[in-house]
């Protein structure tokens, strides 16, 4: 038996990742709805209440299982959670104090939540609430100072006596330096449980679920052959044999400069190419996509023709009755509102209508949807996959079609006449340009998706003070999700977006933009300290240059819920100036120097 937290889940990004912090403890935690009837929380040691996109001052998603407050267990709350236990007992939640980034917490009272920590520590805000008093009973256990030097109140609360506790803040994003430590406070400190829970159980317990859903039945994988994929593959043929799996591998002709190649012999060395598959559907992707603009269209089309040819391939192998198997992890179905309550960040091509039809008729099957990409490794490792094949960069399911950007060459300026004067008000205290661009690109902003505009700042600054200018823009200016450093000579101060659609020559010239950065990033040893690293192509000419214009997006993350902007060398930046530059078609090169949030990895 194991002792076990349940963790609400409001529909905020972070749910499952309050549970894989937990379970990283040795700590069995389980997802729970805020309707769910009060017996469903019978024999849990404590609660952690998540955020949500809903705001509690509006009185917002105030319907759910209020009993769970008469429990006799510990009560944690991030953000909204926080909000809600504040006002449940007699505080005041008020629509203000708008903070995301970081902010140092100071701590006011010794307390068994923040034993070990220092007095002073840094943690992650993304909220439009704030609580600004509490009941009696309660009192501030902490407060915080945001970037801009504003003192934010109640940003901890707590209650000894009914052992109730809140955050503002978010302690499990990886950008709470000790948050880790502050849930495991609470879970043993507070709640006083045991470690009991392991990656190896999981493992067990997932391949007795794959045989019980699957039955006497064969699974057809849309084998990637990135990190997901490989691992679900590794792991449903653990659980099935390879004789009852059967991998297709379809290239879209979104891929990467000899990705299928590479891909076919990697199965092939890890001994799952018994029933392996392969279908060069490039020119019906392309085809689909001739038109399309929207990030969302794109998608949708490119999710839709997948499930196509798969359909297709499977009659023509004579396995179209097999389920579908997917490498599903658990970002791509809650930034795709995959939850009751979770905002669309972004719909993941395995997130699209006809599969989520599909997965209600129970032809699908995810081994992998309940784990985060660094647990999803852990576990391959566990099975034995190589770790060069494991510790790939992850790439899109949609591929360079999501990092191709579109546009029918509209100027998107419609609100310029409010926010460019804001940016370049701020980008000068910084000694910086800032040019507002007039296109867009998809970001996350309190757990909402925000598709607003990119700024491009000019100008020769240290790194902090760079990071300082893109917080205080994309913070302060509405309309605004992200920054782009300029890397070329001259400091454009105009831009105009120009026609771009899917087509065989934007991807070659993206293929090998793409091509160049991952080439430098392994021969200057960057290639592991870099998490992720995409490469878009923007339809935008920038003053003074003829072509379109690359975005280079390196960063650091573990979970991809959150991540940083990495700093490349200034060997790395000259190299890959004088290589992107000279493709012929290219005018502008720019570094996105934005976190997540408020940007996405990926711009699409």
């Amino acid at each position: 038996m194991h002792d076990t937290i349940a963790v609400i889940d409001f529909g905020g990004q972070y749910a499952h990742l309050i549970a894989t912090k937990i379970r990283l403890r040795g700590v069995r935690a389980e997802i729970r709805q805020p309707e769910d009837p009060i017996e469903a929380f019978a024999g849990y040691r404590g609660i952690v209440i998540s955020g949500s996109p809903s705001l509690a001052s509006h009185g917002e998603d105030s319907d759910y299982t209020k009993e769970i407050f008469d429990l006799d267990i510990p009560i944690l709350g991030f953000c909204f959670g926080h909000q809600q236990i504040a006002q449940y007992y007699g505080g005041e939640v008020v629509h203000g104090g708008r903070e995301w980034g970081k902010a140092d917490l100071h701590v006011t009272v010794g307390h068994p939540l923040f034993r070990g920590l220092d007095p002073v520590e840094r943690v992650w805000m993304s909220h439009y609430d704030s609580v600004v008093s509490v009941g009696p009973d309660f009192e501030e256990i902490g407060y915080s100072f945001t970037g801009n030097g504003s003192e934010h109140r109640f940003a901890a609360i707590g209650s000894d006596k009914f052992r109730r506790y809140g955050f503002q803040f978010h302690p499990e994003v990886d950008d709470t330096i000790h948050g880790d430590d502050m849930i495991a406070n609470f879970v043993f400190e507070i709640c006083g449980c045991a470690k009991s829970w392991s990656m190896d159980g999981f493992m067990d317990e997932e391949i007795l679920r794959i045989q019980e859903q699957v039955g006497s039945g064969s699974v057809f994988l849309l084998a990637s052959g990135g990190v997901d994929s490989t691992v679900a593959a590794v792991l449903l043929g653990k659980a099935l044999g390879s004789e009852r799996l059967h991998l297709l591998h379809i290239d879209n002709g979104l891929m990467r400069l000899n990705e299928s190649a590479d891909v076919l012999q990697m199965f092939t060395e890890i001994g799952l190419d018994r029933n392996l598959h392969f279908v060069d559907a490039s020119d019906t992707f392309l085809d689909a996509l001739a038109d399309a603009v929207g990030p969302e269209e794109k998608r949708r089309i490119i999710g839709d023709t997948f499930v196509q040819v798969f359909q297709n391939e499977g009659e023509r192998l004579g396995i179209e009755h097999h389920l579908l198997g997917q490498g599903t992890i658990y970002p791509d179905t809650i930034e795709t509102g995959g939850t009751k309550r979770a905002d669309t960040i972004k719909t993941h091509h395995n997130r699209v209508p006809i599969i989520e039809e599909m997965l209600a008729d129970g032809k699908v099957i995810e081994p992998l949807a309940d784990l985060y990409k660094v647990e999803v490794r852990e576990l391959g490792a566990r099975m034995g996959i190589d770790r060069e094949a494991l510790w790939r960069h992850p790439f899109p399911g949609p591929g360079l079609g999501v990092r191709l950007l579109c546009s029918t060459g509209a100027q998107d300026t419609e609100d310029f006449d409010s926010i460019v004067p804001q940016v370049e008000a701020l980008a000068a205290t910084f000694g910086l340009e800032g040019l507002v661009l007039p296109i867009r690109s998809v970001g996350v902003k309190a757990d909402l998706r925000a598709y607003e505009h990119p700024v491009l700042l000019s100008g020769d600054v240290p790194w902090d003070d760079l990071i300082a200018a893109v917080s205080a823009i994309t913070a302060q200016v509405p309309g605004i999700n992200r920054c782009v450093w300029n890397l070329g000579a001259s400091h454009p101060t105009t831009a105009v977006a120009v026609p771009g659609y899917v087509t065989r020559l934007r991807l070659h010239l993206l293929r090998e933009a793409d091509a160049l950065v991952m080439q430098a990033l392994r021969r200057h040893g960057l290639y592991d300290e870099v998490w992720q690293c995409p490469t878009v192509l923007v339809p935008l000419n920038l003053q003074g240059t003829e072509g379109e214009t690359i975005v280079l997006r390196p960063v650091r993350s573990a979970r991809a819920m959150t991540a940083t902007p990495v700093e490349l060398p200034a060997e790395v930046v000259a190299e890959l100036r004088t290589g992107i530059l000279a493709l012929e078609g290219i005018g502008g090169l720019t570094l996105d120097v934005t976190s997540k949030p408020p940007g996405t990895i990926e711009w699409e």
